[in-house]
């Protein structure tokens, strides 16, 4: 396999090809040595080809800032989905926010619409709906919500990446 031009970079080669399958460390180490080895990237996405590319890694705009979660919420154009555990919900949550569980997410979207309004008293969200929002307690349970929801065709669902704390901070409660 040709890597690249050898340069000053060299001795770190091994060390990197045995990392490349974590995300975060390709991310950083493809930015740091893109002088270095100018495929590095492509190498990385070879050996990867079970995780997302690097590139796909980013938010890529499927996150909701305060002020737009704010704006959604005024104008009711928002199905907003807290994935945080009940008791979580229960001592807090962000108005209009309906709690499925991350842990029931998966099984939940899959339900027929009948089955979900019956559940969660509200109208099931449909993968074309475009104000689907996820939000947890600092936007870590979200973007596994993002992904499960992704994954199932529901490919305009957001979350609100500062999740409750977020919203707690800037509400001042």
């Amino acid at each position: 396999m040709y890597l690249g031009r050898v340069s000053s970079c060299g001795p770190v080669v091994c060390i990197m090809l045995s990392f490349v399958l974590s995300r975060s460390f390709c991310q950083g180490v493809t930015e740091a040595h893109r002088r270095c080895y100018s495929t590095f990237g492509s190498i990385c996405r070879t050996f990867s080809t079970s995780s997302p590319k690097c590139e796909e890694a980013s938010d890529n705009g499927s996150v909701v800032t305060y002020s737009e979660l704010k704006t959604m919420l005024a104008s009711h154009n928002i199905q907003l989905f807290d994935v945080r555990n009940p008791d979580e919900y229960q001592a807090g949550q962000i108005p209009q926010a309906i709690n499925v569980p991350l842990d029931n997410l998966e099984e939940s979207l899959q339900l027929s619409p009948e089955l979900f309004e019956q559940r969660f008293e509200v109208k099931a969200p449909t993968k074309a709906d475009d104000n689907i929002v996820f939000h947890c307690r600092s936007g870590i349970r979200s973007t596994r919500a993002l992904s499960i929801a992704h994954q199932l065709g529901f490919s305009k669902a957001r979350h609100f990446k500062g999740g409750y704390s977020e919203w707690v901070e800037r509400e001042g409660k």
